[in-house]
């Protein structure tokens, strides 16, 4: 099977468009863009597909309703524009799925609902359900609530992460980039790479920004693929006016990247790219060896330090001797609990501090450990 095969044979595809692909050049909803777009969607799932949508747009739909005269700058002027634009932006989806038979459902995320375990099965069991439905869901983040300290700041990002919450076969990236190139896009030799293989492995520039009126870039769709990747997932980037040729696996559209990693369990995806973590924990030299090379548990007698306040349960990064993160996992004690047990074998923490104390700091199963460069 040929690489975009996997995307034509796939059962389940979230796609993610940019704000610049679905506005006009002076800002405001372009409905010929969004009908194009929901034709190329239409088309995949009448072929069989489950599609969940990642829009940008409200910010940008909305500005110009407000009689602004550009995208706002500040927080409130935003968290304003996205109240007035995500409606029409829905108004548009609904109209346009509906020339196709198609129902769509919103769905508005923070950063906080897929960095909190609960709120993130929340998120998960109400997208599966509409997927059950017939629905096409239609995510955003939900830019009237976030702050500067709390977003995800592009949907790029986002798209990832929902990829992996509904277990998607494939992420599609669609905005005014139209492939990743071997150079600057300005650049007279720049050429079109058709397949990365290992996106670790990449050399390439990535300084072109996003245009006026979305807040993505390369940089971020690169990191988007990399997320994605990282657990199996493999990411096509495109430009959003060839949707339907890059949808239909057309080889001669965007760029492809191969899957890094192998599926995992959905808890283990949201600890290592959506969860906040609550602190630190330093291993010497023998513990990370146990982790990456024995599929070990974290002992006590394996913790160097503690580092943060966190409770029974939270997600903390796992950090060797030298300075590199090793990984995340969900610890079993809290942070006033862990420096009396440092450096301590099992039995001697049993006899301690009591049999309660008889376990590991992190369990293997509540593990996520980085994929390491060779």
């Amino acid at each position: 099977m040929t690489e975009r095969q996997a995307l034509t044979q796939a059962r389940r595809v979230v796609v993610k468009v940019g704000s610049s692909s679905l506005t006009s050049s002076d800002g405001g909803i372009a409905p010929d863009r969004i009908a194009l777009l929901v034709d190329a969607l239409a088309n995949l799932r009448a072929s069989g597909k489950e599609v969940v949508l990642i829009s940008s747009g409200a910010v940008a739909a909305g500005y110009p309703r407000l009689g602004l005269p550009s995208r706002p700058r500040d927080l409130a002027g935003q968290q304003a524009a996205a109240s007035v634009g995500q409606g029409l932006l829905m108004a548009q989806y609904g109209e346009q799925f509906g020339r196709h038979g198609l129902t769509t459902g919103q769905v508005l995320l923070t950063v906080d609902d897929l960095t909190r375990l609960s709120s993130y099965r929340n998120a998960t069991r109400t997208l599966g359900r509409l997927l059950q439905l017939g629905v096409v869901p239609v995510v955003n983040e939900n830019d009237t609530v976030a702050t500067h300290e709390i977003r995800f700041g592009d949907n790029d990002r986002l798209g990832a992460l929902v990829a992996q919450a509904v277990r998607s076969d494939v992420l599609v990236l669609l905005s005014d980039v139209d492939a990743l190139y071997t150079a600057h896009p300005s650049s007279p030799d720049a050429a079109r790479i058709a397949r990365v293989p290992d996106i670790d492995e990449l050399d390439v520039d990535t300084s072109r920004g996003g245009s006026h009126v979305g807040t993505g870039g390369m940089t971020t769709k690169l990191q988007a693929a990399q997320i994605a990747t990282s657990v199996g997932i493999p990411t096509l980037l495109a430009a959003a006016d060839q949707a339907a040729r890059a949808l239909a696996g057309d080889p001669e559209i965007g760029t492809w990247f191969d899957p890094a990693g192998k599926r995992r369990p959905r808890r283990l995806l949201w600890l290592a790219h959506a969860s906040h973590v609550r602190g630190r924990l330093l291993l010497d030299h023998g513990a990370v060896s146990a982790l990456a090379h024995r599929g070990a548990s974290l002992l006590a007698a394996g913790v160097t330090a503690v580092e943060g306040d966190f409770a029974a349960g939270d997600p903390v990064e796992l950090v060797g001797p030298d300075g590199r993160i090793v990984g995340r996992g969900l610890v079993a004690f809290s942070s006033e609990e862990l420096p009396a047990m440092l450096g301590k074998k099992t039995a001697e923490l049993a006899e301690t501090l009591g049999a309660q104390y008889e376990r590991e700091v992190v369990h293997r199963d509540q593990l996520m450990l980085n994929r390491r460069r060779a």
